[in-house]
Parts: structure tokens; sequence; C-alpha cells
């Protein structure tokens, strides 16, 4: 127990032989729990945990892989049943230091929010340790990212490790929850349409000699397509369905007249370079109008969005 909070951790495990032991070793004292999916693994990572004698852990298997998002949401089903108040997730590759842990909790008790999330970019030190390329991924994708889960104070989306309140996990959809490494990103997503207040934490980032199983080309290829997916599913959910909002009626107007001005403006430079006569000064305005008028609602709608993010 930690500040008059049950804190279980739950662990994501595939091909983590050589570093599950040490994960788990390290935990300190102040986890109540210890859940352990293992996402079928083909290598020896149950064994390593079966010879573990830590009384407060509980491993799981799955009978085949269903990805990172698919264990987490095992484990945390499973946390849910145990009835604790924090569950955090940490992963089994050992790049996340366990005495950063009570960080995150402290910042759920001093903040009251539901979702603390660690941020390396926070960290100066930890900037010149990570990988360029790992940099530069997640650089892109925060800002996708704050655009499509709504968290624009936040950074960092890919750093798994959190810590979340029970209490706002039993009102979340699970299911609609991504099972791949698209999970961080996703629960964001979501949190967000329940109003959940996210805080960042900093957190400087362990590198080892650990391979991660994560190709940089393809998260940045496959996410921006699912993260304009997911922002109009929290357009829809948060500011049509729950509640609506100028974000939406400013989205629904601007976008329309901001691409009717493009198209316009783009059939007419065609029609005057095909013709050699130039646009008059009426048709350039009915292009240019749409177009800044339609700019200044999506600005708009954004501005709102920002300051709708919870805090």
């Amino acid at each position: 127990m930690y500040r008059g909070l049950t804190v279980a951790v739950a662990i994501p495990a595939f091909r983590a032989e050589a570093t599950i032991g040490a994960v788990i070793g390290t935990l300190p004292a102040l986890v109540d729990r210890i859940v352990v999916v293992d996402d079928a693994s083909p290598d020896g990572t149950s064994k390593v945990i079966e010879a573990l004698a830590d009384p407060r852990l509980t491993v799981l298997r799955h009978g085949r892989n269903l990805g990172v998002g698919g264990a987490m949401k095992t484990a945390l089903r499973h946390c849910l049943e145990l009835d604790v108040d924090v569950v955090v997730k940490v992963d089994a590759d050992g790049q996340m230091d366990p005495e950063q842990l009570p960080q995150l909790l402290n910042a759920l008790v001093d903040t009251g929010c539901d979702y603390a999330k660690g941020n390396r970019f926070l960290d100066e030190h930890a900037l010149t340790a990570m990988p360029r390329l790992r940099l530069f991924g997640n650089v892109a994708l925060s800002f996708l990212t704050k655009m499509a889960s709504g968290y624009w104070h936040v950074f960092d989306p890919q750093n798994g490790y959190v810590a979340c309140r029970a209490s706002i996990l039993r009102r979340l959809d699970l299911e609609a929850i991504a099972d791949d490494y698209f999970f961080e990103n996703d629960m964001l997503v979501h949190l967000n349409i329940l109003e959940g207040r996210v805080v960042d934490v900093p957190m400087p980032a362990r590198y080892g000699g650990e391979r991660s199983s994560m190709r940089i080309a393809v998260v940045l290829r496959r996410f921006p397509l699912r993260l304009m997916s997911r922002l109009r599913k929290r357009i829809w959910q948060r500011y049509v369905i729950r509640d609506f909002s100028p974000v939406a009626l400013f989205l629904l107007l601007g976008a329309p007249m901001m691409l009717a001005g493009i198209v316009f403006g783009a059939w007419a430079w065609y029609e005057s370079s095909k013709t050699g006569i130039v646009a008059s000064t009426g048709r350039v305005m009915l292009s240019v109008l749409p177009i800044v008028i339609g700019f200044q609602l999506l600005l708009q709608a954004v501005l709102l969005d920002i300051h709708s993010s919870p805090r």
C-alpha cells in the first residue's frame, strides 16, 4: 500500500526470458499485487516466472499471442477483480526504472488525476540516451496523438510507464481499445471521451541491450491513419453524443468551407490557365473567402479543444 492506495502492477510479457525475473524482483515493497500475463511466449518466460517465489505474484497465460494491448487488457480485468485502487503498467523488458514508480503514484495523489504517465522529454539528460530514430518517431507521434486524443498538454504517448486509477478503468470499454502497440495512444483517446484527467511525470528511460519488437517505420506508416480515425470517434462521442459543443459546429462548418474554397480556386486557376483570361476579383474572392473563414473556424475548434482538455 502507498499513501492509502492499494497498488497492483500489470506486466505484459512476451519473449522476456532474459529480463522478466529482474523486473519482478526489483519491484518495491509498496506494490501489493503483481499480475503478469505471458502472451504465449515461445521462449522460457513462463519457466522464469514459475521459479519466482513472490507471494504477490499472479501469472496468467494466453494460448495465443494477442499483442501488448491484448495482454494488458487481460491484466487490467484481473486487477479490477482484485479490487485495487491503482494499476501501474510496467513492461517486461527492463526499460522502466522501478524506483520511479512512487513518482507516478505521487502524481495521482497530489493532483487528484485519474491517469499519470511517464514523459521522457521532460528529463533533459534522458533525451541524450534515447536513440535518434526513436526520438524522431516519438516527436512525430506525440503531435498526432495530441490532436487525436485531445490531451494537448501531454507528450511522449509511446511511454508505457503509466498509473491509472481503478475507478476510471471500470468506466472504460476495454474491448474497444487496441490490442497492439497502439494501446497507449488508444487509451488516451478513450480517457478523453470520459474526460479523465491526465498528468505527465518526468521519467528517464533506460536503454540496454534488449531489442524492441516495435518497428518505428511500421509505426509511422500505420499509426497516423489510426489516429485520424480515433480523432473522428472522439469528436463524435465527446462533442456531439455526450454534449453538443461549438467544437463540433466549427468543424462541421469550417472543413467543408475550406475544402470548397480550395476546390473552386483550383478549378478557377485551371480554367484561367487554359483560356488565358485572368480571373476576375470576384472569382478570386469566391475562392479566398471560404478558405479564410473555414480556416478560422477550424482554428477556433482547435483552440476550444485545447481549452477543454481535462486537467
